[in-house]
């Protein structure tokens, strides 16, 4: 591990955190360190100069490799003019939601400092991603891949890849981060990106290598900011095997949706004559279709890419909604343990309470706003799992929105949703607009159980799926209709509920559930970390001792 940006007292301190973790996680689990820069850099990636985010001089930035149980020991220096936070979108961050990254629960680095994120990629498996969540930076970079392999002794359901690609795939403006955040921050809406891209490039930008024959892993995902995106190889069938730490019945398609914030792996087979194929991206759902294009390249390659990209489906909701319900898990393999995916029989438990969030767009003193059960969030000056730690008063109310739409106009609060560790809750998102939403969740994955057109009511339930539902972190909701999902919350803390839809996330499309329990065990839930940042209304208190 580099220790040039870091000072002998992070040392120190990132030296006593691992000691602490160590004590909590098992000194078993590996260590893996890593050292980042993040910074401005010029990058070109539509043809036009922009101000990026670069994390080590890289654009996306760097892939973490870790395996099951993994301590990831990430020390960010943040080199940017503003406050910086990166998040770990599908990292469950078990008993630690101080880690996680978003501003209701870790305060952000402030320029020209340091901090040493400590993650446990405690029983995961599968591909995610990180990005940075504060002040709209994710419209300049920041993101990139997170793979999580399987234990050496854990059987996976398919053979080892000759190869294992990340793939992310979004959409993109010409316009500089903070020239967007200034149009939201003027109360206006934002006009539709300008483009894809594919790791981070345009149109022909990127090319993943293959042999003729041999079998290659893709992981995808879609880091953009608003659509969903549909993504395909030219004359090659991609085979699902895994979404979001869960591996699923192995369905071969020919394209698949991915909505934003979504991450799925698939299988491809280079199996036919060596040539240059295209790799497409495509927008769905979008009045003006947007579209890149990568190469798949054969090392025996007779020749370029050929004839147009191959088209895919652009407004068919229908086509979208089936493919969605033919993804489910695979009841037979192995997940981050050896037992079988399906020994845990979530369709046999009974939910303790349902919580309806339906969605709304509107004006709020003359500016934009988006609400969820019509409660338009707003940040405090200080985490909310700060105040909750150290006992600090008035700033949230545990309650603070309804389990049920209102039917109100939208008004701003600070949102937090009361819930009890290790209830058993069905949360329904009702979508009444004309786009697709994109839900996610921190520190859970969930069942997703049904989604249809149309009002959600208790009926619905009959068309439930209780018995192989895929378990994921982040939902689709086409539009008009509503999505439902089963989650044990059995991961104490402040978790981030929000809209993928990053326009709207930042303009009140979010909340927090509060994971509450009065034990204060780290079996439980473990202390504020001895290296957090602390402030706002926290500023001066101590973290634990020593």
């Amino acid at each position: 591990m580099h220790l040039k940006l870091m000072g002998r007292a992070s040392v120190a301190v990132l030296l006593l955190s691992l000691l602490a973790i160590s004590h909590f996680s098992g000194a078993e689990d590996p260590y893996r360190f890593f050292n980042w820069n993040v910074t401005y850099g010029d990058i070109f990636p539509l043809g036009v100069r922009q101000r990026g985010i670069l994390i080590n001089g890289q654009f996306p930035g760097p892939d973490i490799h870790s395996v099951t149980n993994d301590n990831l020991i990430i020390n960010v220096f943040n080199s940017l003019d503003e406050p910086f936070l990166l998040s770990w979108n599908g990292i469950q961050q078990r008993r630690n939601s101080f880690e996680d990254g978003v501003f209701g629960t870790t305060c952000p680095i402030p320029p020209g400092k340091n901090f040493t994120y400590i993650l446990q990629v405690k029983d995961q498996i599968g591909s995610f991603y990180y990005f940075p969540s504060l002040a709209f930076h994710k419209a300049a970079g920041g993101f990139g891949g997170i793979r999580i392999l399987s234990r050496p002794r854990i059987p996976v359901p398919f053979p080892d890849p000759a190869g294992d690609y990340t793939v992310l795939i979004g959409d993109w403006f010409k316009s500089n981060h903070t020239t967007l955040k200034a149009h939201l921050d003027n109360g206006k809406k934002l006009p539709l990106p300008d483009g894809i891209l594919i790791n981070g490039r345009g149109p022909n930008g990127v090319a993943f290598n293959v042999e003729q024959g041999k079998t290659y892993r893709l992981r995808i995902s879609n880091v953009g900011l608003q659509h969903s995106l549909n993504f395909r190889i030219q004359n090659h069938k991609m085979k699902l095997v895994e979404v979001e730490g869960t591996h699923t019945v192995q369905t071969t398609y020919s394209s698949l949706d991915v909505h934003v914030g979504q991450s799925y792996s698939v299988l491809v087979t280079a199996d036919q004559p060596a040539q240059d194929y295209y790799i497409v991206a495509s927008s769905r759902f979008s009045s003006k279709v947007l579209t890149t294009t990568a190469v798949l390249r054969y090392s025996n390659s007779a020749g370029p890419v050929s004839g147009p990209p191959p088209g895919g489906p652009t407004i068919q909701i229908d086509w979208s909604l089936n493919q969605a319900r033919s993804i489910r898990t695979n009841l037979t393999a192995s997940g981050p343990r050896p037992n079988p995916q399906g020994s845990y029989h979530y369709g046999l438990i009974n939910t303790s309470r349902t919580i309806v969030l339906a969605s709304s767009a509107g004006q709020v003193n003359g500016k934009q706003r988006y609400a969820l059960n019509s409660v338009s969030y707003v940040a405090p000056d200080t985490p909310l799992k700060l105040a909750d730690y150290f006992k600090i008063s008035g700033v949230f109310r545990p309650g603070s929105i309804s389990d049920r739409p209102t039917g109100g106009g939208i008004y701003l609060d600070t949102s937090v949703l009361q819930t009890d560790f290790r209830a058993f809750v069905e949360i329904v998102f009702q979508n009444n607009e004309n786009i697709v939403q994109s839900y996610h969740l921190d520190g859970y994955s969930f069942f997703v159980v049904g989604m249809d057109g149309g009002q959600w009511t208790p009926a619905s339930r009959n068309q439930y799926n209780l018995h192989d539902a895929v378990s994921r972190c982040t939902t689709q909701v086409y539009p008009m209709s509503w999505t439902a999902i089963y989650v044990a919350l059995d991961n104490v803390g402040m978790w981030n509920l929000r809209s993928e839809f990053w326009a709207r996330q930042y303009l009140g499309q979010q909340l927090y559930v509060r994971v509450y329990t009065s034990s204060t065990s780290i079996r439980d839930e473990f202390p504020v970390p001895k290296n957090a940042i602390l402030c706002g209304r926290a500023s001066g208190r101590h973290t634990r001792p020593l």
